[in-house]
């Protein structure tokens, strides 16, 4: 409650809440109108619930994409442009390596790049989007279909998400958090009430008129429910706050020229990356739907697609004539979460130049040498750490797919907890505490100097 008082009389913290709501209130009207020149099935509604490729993409739109409204990219685009320049930049394209070497001008010059290209992945991302969806029946045109009306429709989408891309940066300079994530944010949230509703009139309406025996059985299940969706909560929780601390001694001078040393720690966060190859793995996933949409109607309703689809199975010939089906869409969704996570890991902790810092520094790490043998332990203690917060991603974006599977909820997908949402929900959370937390210090801070 403190805490609370102490936000509401900070003008600036005020402020910024104000901002960033009204930046998301616009993004969801902007979410609800759909692009001019089509016509939306009420299919593609129930087809955002599937877990497909295409509700992956919805996600990262914050819901726009259920609607083909003029947000329906999101900020897809962007996260893939984010994607391929920063694997550009390590030692591929040497121009780009340079530019990361360069400090505040680098940074801006790859920022430049990676909008540039934002707007040529989301005219194509647009096209593939409109193709698939139109083979598919999900979409109708109300316009003729020629090259004027796809030019037409393609820049109104591009300009949506160049429009969602820009607001999310706004939200990072005058609102709280991270603004793309904060956007992904808000379309997670959104389903948070329908889901509690649906378990409340499934649990405990749904058996009002059925005897007080399947009553006291419903409130059970209803109060299990909630009691299982705070504990992944907690869980996730749990995970984004741990830490491994790496003591470190720093080399100083006291009184009269004796040396000094003072004690504190290398915090190495279990995970590290946060929600980001949570998010981008999920943008991956969704990229083969839409080149599929390029080809045919055909291409886009195969079979091979399914693949890359976490709620169905993929047959595929054994040896000896007979098929096997496997949930292969599963394997690379979390395959690539684990190889995101390692890479984010090692971009936010780079262990040779952290060796090179504390060596410069006069720091070192108690009973471990400065230079190669303190890379190398920072390096093993980051990669251990790494893999316990990668199979706890694993874990929380699984349970759901799993759950589903075992018929948890009698056919009901939309009970699922844990997933993707979670865990993007649960980071960006606590990024806008942290955030908060540091303006408030920095307002006593400056109420303490101005005392003095």
């Amino acid at each position: 409650m403190r805490k609370l008082v102490s936000i509401f009389k900070n003008k600036e913290i005020v402020n910024r809440i104000f901002f960033t709501i009204m930046v998301l209130f616009v993004i969801r009207i902007g979410a609800a109108i759909t692009v001019p020149g089509v016509s939306v099935s009420s299919e593609l509604s129930d087809l955002m619930n599937s877990g497909n490729s295409l509700a992956i993409m919805d996600l990262l739109g914050g819901g726009a994409l259920s609607n083909f409204s003029i947000f329906a990219l999101g900020v897809s685009p962007y996260i893939t442009a984010q994607i391929i320049v920063q694997l550009l930049s390590k030692d591929v394209l040497p121009a780009l390596t340079e530019l990361s070497k360069q400090g505040e001008y680098g940074r801006k010059k790859r920022e430049m790049a990676t909008r540039y290209l934002t707007l040529l992945l989301g005219a194509v991302q647009a096209y593939g989007i409109i193709q698939m969806m139109q083979n598919s029946n999900y979409i109708s045109l109300t316009l003729a279909a020629d090259f004027w009306t796809y030019a037409y429709l393609i820049i109104v989408m591009v300009a949506g998400a160049m429009l969602t891309m820009w607001l999310g940066d706004q939200i990072t300079e005058k609102g709280l958090g991270n603004g793309i994530s904060v956007i992904i944010f808000a379309g997670c949230v959104r389903s948070l009430p329908t889901q509690i509703t649906t378990a409340w009139d499934k649990w405990i309406l749904g058996n009002v008129a059925h005897g007080s025996s399947e009553m006291v059985s419903g409130v059970f299940m209803f109060a299990l429910y909630i009691l299982a969706l705070l504990f992944i909560v907690g869980f996730v929780v749990f995970i984004e706050l741990s830490r491994r601390k790496i003591p470190v001694q720093h080399a100083g001078k006291g009184g009269q020229n004796q040396p000094m040393s003072r004690a504190s720690f290398l915090p190495i966060k279990i995970n590290s990356a946060g929600v980001i190859p949570v998010i981008f793995a999920a943008s991956i996933m969704s990229a083969p739907a839409i080149i599929a949409g390029f080809i045919s109607s055909d291409a886009a309703q195969s079979e091979w697609l399914n693949i890359f689809n976490y709620n169905s199975t993929f047959t595929m010939p054994w040896f000896d004539g007979s098929h096997w089906e496997m949930n292969w869409g599963l394997f690379i969704y979390l395959a690539l979460i684990i190889l995101f996570t390692f890479f984010y890991a090692k971009m936010s902790i780079d262990p040779e130049k952290l060796a090179d810092n504390f060596q410069k520094n006069g720091s070192y790490i108690p009973g471990i040498r400065p230079g190669k043998e303190t890379e190398r332990y920072v390096s093993k203690v980051l990669n251990r750490v790494t893999f316990i917060g990668a199979i706890a991603l694993c874990f929380i974006a699984a349970l759901p797919i799993v759950l589903v599977w075992a018929n948890a909820f009698d056919g009901d997908n939309s009970l699922a907890i844990g997933g993707t949402g979670l865990i993007i929900i649960v980071g960006v959370a606590i990024e806008i505490n942290n955030q908060i937390d540091g303006l408030l210090a920095g307002k006593s801070f400056e109420e303490a100097r101005e005392g003095i």
